[in-house]
């Protein structure tokens, strides 16, 4: 049977060829340390959708913190906001596909095999279910992340690996008060929440069809998320950024979650 490759490198559909996108697959180190967690007893957990409030809260990390920008029915979408010079733990997520976007800062993602992929403003990792990862700020200021998972389910996770002695422990139960900028939900679409920016307000999430980003491309937008069913079931979502040489086609009859750097004028709104 042949074997995935660990690490792949897939070039986008862009006129200029600039547009990449590396792809971390489980490759059998991932497999064979997957069985010996299992063998050793371990589980994963799965979240109640209705249950776990405190996932809409922002989670405090040793390195960091995280929150949710987007959530309803099969997407799952958060910001990680790394310190230099820390990093998340080694750990995979055995059942959901994971899509890293580098926001601002300089950092790496290194699967267990060594591969190491730099990241920066505009960075897309995809990481396969399966597939043993972390990522560690390499500059210094805070490395900010959003973290596209489907499907949802935040408890889905077992740490490897960890500088601060969480290898093999669940996902954190502790939270921090965020009334001030808190989810809310969206009344169009059920099921869906979100937050209209960043705690510290640099970034904004926002809800566009693919007819408005098509005529109306700003140059603060980063990222251009598309929230669509085939996307989630067949694993694999073409996720554009705001850079002009990404000349990939928007698709008009598409809803898009859209994360942009806020301006002077949104910060005000």
């Amino acid at each position: 049977m042949a074997i995935t490759p660990a690490t792949t490198i897939v070039q986008n559909a862009s006129d200029d060829g600039q547009d990449r996108i590396v792809r971390l697959d489980a490759g059998p180190a991932d497999i064979a340390e997957l069985k010996r967690l299992l063998r050793s007893g371990a589980r994963f957990g799965n979240e109640q959708f209705d249950e776990d409030a405190h996932l809409d809260e922002v989670i405090p990390k040793p390195w960091g913190y995280e929150y949710r920008a987007y959530v309803d029915e099969l997407f799952d979408c958060w910001a990680l906001h790394i310190d230099a010079p820390h990093g998340t733990s080694v750990h995979l997520h055995p059942r959901k596909l994971t899509y890293l976007l580098c926001l601002g800062g300089q950092g790496v993602t290194t699967g267990l095999d060594g591969t190491s992929v730099p990241l920066r403003q505009g960075s897309i990792v995809r990481v396969a279910p399966g597939a043993f990862h972390g990522t560690r700020n390499a500059g210094d200021e805070p490395l900010e992340l959003i973290e596209v998972e489907s499907p949802r389910n935040k408890f889905d996770l077992m740490r490897l690996k960890d500088d601060y002695n969480r290898a093999g422990t669940a996902y954190e139960s502790n939270s921090l008060d965020t009334s001030k900028y808190p989810m809310r939900k969206v009344l169009s679409f059920p099921h869906t929440r979100m937050r209209a920016h960043t705690p510290d307000g640099r970034f904004r999430f926002e809800l566009r069809t693919g007819m408005d980003v098509f005529y109306r491309r700003r140059a603060e937008d980063l990222f251009h998320i598309p929230l669509c069913v085939s996307g989630a079931v067949y694993a694999d979502l073409e996720i554009l950024t705001g850079r002009p040489e990404d000349a990939r086609r928007v698709h008009t009859d598409m809803q898009y979650l859209c994360v942009s750097v806020a301006t002077a004028r949104a910060k005000t709104a």
